[in-house]
């Protein structure tokens, strides 16, 4: 059996800068913080994976101090709360569709589900973002294919292998037959850590600079007919002259070998 396992934010979606960075900025003008995080000090609290773990990294004695939030509320109920309020607005900005799916991802997993395989995806964030992502960006009736392993399932988080290794004892494959999709290098590191050789890189707005060279395969995203690949980066051969990522590829990539496809054109519809 194999298996195909993504990543949640910045790759399903491009969630991060339009999505959790806008939603938890809410939570904090809500709470009269004056504090926002900026494209440019968001992309480093990414450094840190999971929103309450980004949370509790930023809620520092002298954070704390300087937004007078030493007022009694242990610094544990304060990062839940607003942790679940954070996620209730970014559900709310998905549905408000200023979220849109990555090029390729739906295309790749259906591909994937009719050759037989299992998907999952594994996330630092919270089951109910992914879920709400999953739904979004995949639809009901192939979400509901997916095995989600999520932040709250692991102690550990991302660059930790944990969640890696949760999804493959879920599935019930070995590592050598799972094939992962992921946009960060924290990410790259937890799936190698986990035995995951087979993983495609596809870099999102926060980390198009991160070095993700250890990745098998880094392509800017999986590519559709009519929104192909932009930048082919490293590890896919020259036969892929249709601009897209498909099934043969992760064959290819699990060193099995592939049945003979025709090319399909940049015209074809999905």
């Amino acid at each position: 059996m194999k298996a195909l396992i993504l990543d949640c934010d910045g790759v399903l979606a491009d969630t991060e800068r339009d999505g959790h960075r806008v939603a938890f900025n809410r939570v904090f003008a809500e709470n009269k913080v004056a504090f926002q995080w900026t494209d440019e000090t968001y992309r480093q609290a990414l450094q840190v994976g999971g929103g309450k773990e980004r949370l509790r990294a930023l809620l520092s004695r002298e954070f704390l101090e300087q937004h007078e939030l030493t007022n009694g509320i242990e610094l544990e109920t304060l990062i839940a709360t607003w942790h679940r309020r954070k996620t209730e607005l970014y559900v709310e900005l998905l549905d408000s569709g200023a979220i849109k799916a990555r090029s390729g991802v739906r295309r790749l997993s259906r591909e994937a589900l009719r050759q037989g395989w299992l998907l999952a995806v594994a996330s630092t964030s919270a089951h109910e973002s992914v879920r709400a992502v999953l739904n979004k960006v995949m639809g009901a009736d192939l979400a509901g294919h997916f095995t989600v392993c999520a932040g709250d399932d692991v102690q550990l988080k991302k660059p930790a292998p944990d969640i890696y290794l949760l999804a493959l004892n879920r599935l019930g494959v070995k590592a050598g037959d799972a094939v992962v999709v992921e946009d960060s290098a924290i990410g790259v590191q937890a799936a190698l850590t986990a035995g995951i050789t087979a993983v495609i890189a596809t870099p999102s707005t926060y980390t198009i600079h991160e070095d993700l060279s250890a990745a098998a395969v880094v392509v800017s995203e999986l590519g559709d007919p009519g929104q192909p690949i932009q930048n082919a980066g490293k590890g896919l051969d020259e036969s892929m002259t249709d601009g897209v990522v498909e099934y043969r590829h992760l064959l290819e990539l699990l060193n099995v070998k592939a049945p003979h496809t025709e090319v399909r054109g940049h015209a074809n519809s999905q």
